[in-house]
């Protein structure tokens, strides 16, 4: 079984400008985190949220 991320680039990125987030679900047995990193350094610091967790921040931002 392989740990390594699928990452995707987020729809609301741009592809040269400040905007550029990527995101990644775990793979199972453990599919319910979501990772999320700056994709001009992919090599840097990562944020991880729960599936709950990830939702809630969505309905959050969807209302700002």
């Amino acid at each position: 079984m392989t740990t390594e991320l699928d990452w995707f680039k987020s729809s609301y990125s741009s592809n040269d400008g400040p905007a550029c987030v990527e995101a990644a679900i775990s793979p199972a047995p453990h599919p319910t985190t979501i990772h999320i990193r700056d994709s001009k350094n992919r090599t840097g610091s990562r944020l991880a949220f729960t599936d709950g967790a990830w939702s809630e921040f969505l309905e959050f931002a969807a209302r700002r």
